[in-house]
């Protein structure tokens, strides 16, 4: 009903939030949620201008189903410089003491020896996840195995190709990133030119043979799904790091 009434954006939140009776909720695509919802919600919507936004609040407090609902505020959103309000919030990030991902925008660190540049994109993947970091923290620990004579890296589902990217700047030369969104296949070759690497972006169907390191930094749920294929995939003593995993899930 709000998308009916001209909502420019609308969002959902635990009304709870910061408090000890917050809740988090997980869960994944196409699997049914771990639970309905908050016990509370806040929602938020954004509108072209306050008489849109009055008469929303209205329609919705006068359905026979709003009991229990409140209108807590009308605020003006003031005018400001979105562009540089959406970098503030990306600053450069630690993988290891010496190697760094950097927004183009922001000079590169002093203690940084090796550097990924990388801005926030339409393709996941800049550095500010946890299992993004843990995988990249992997590649650096073991940068010997990427530069043996026979070393290929897959990395699937690769997002913005930052795994991919990480490969190669940590000395791999035979690399694949695939991905099922067109976006984040031209994400990568993108950022591999923008890092000044060479490596192969495409959809899945191009990965063939077998490599020495398989990365895939996805969902427990595909990768359960996937593991025929990336076992296929991965060559005899290779190595396979996957992420994207809650601990409630490791079990499986």
């Amino acid at each position: 009903l709000i998308d009916e009434l001209a909502a420019l954006s609308v969002s959902v939140e635990d009304a709870d939030a910061g408090s000890d009776a917050e809740q988090a909720l997980f869960g994944e695509p196409g699997m049914p949620a771990p639970q309905p919802g908050w016990q509370r919600s806040t929602l938020r919507a954004l509108f072209a201008d306050e008489a849109l936004a009055s008469a929303a609040g209205a329609a919705l407090l006068a359905q026979d189903w709003s009991g229990g609902l409140a209108l807590q505020s009308l605020q003006p959103l003031p005018e400001q410089d979105w562009v540089l309000l959406t970098q503030s919030q990306f600053a450069p990030v630690a993988i290891t003491d010496d190697f760094w991902i950097v927004p183009s925008w922001h000079d590169v660190p002093a203690a940084a020896r090796r550097v990924m540049r990388l801005d926030p994109g339409l393709a996941f993947g800049t550095g500010t996840h946890p299992t993004t970091r843990m995988c990249l923290q992997w590649l650096a620990a073991h940068a010997p195995l990427l530069t043996t004579a026979d070393a290929r890296v897959l990395d699937y589902g690769c997002g913005s190709g930052i795994l991919a990217i990480g490969a190669a700047l940590h000395g791999a030369r035979d690399i694949d990133a695939v991905d099922i969104d067109p976006a984040a296949v031209q994400a990568t070759a993108l950022n591999a030119r923008a890092n000044g690497v060479t490596l192969r972006a495409d959809a899945p169907q191009a990965a063939a043979g077998s490599y020495s390191l398989v990365l895939a930094n996805i969902l427990a749920t595909p990768l359960q799904v996937l593991a025929p294929l990336l076992c296929a995939r991965l060559r005899p003593g290779g190595s396979l790091v996957l992420a994207g995993i809650l601990e409630r899930q490791a079990e499986q």
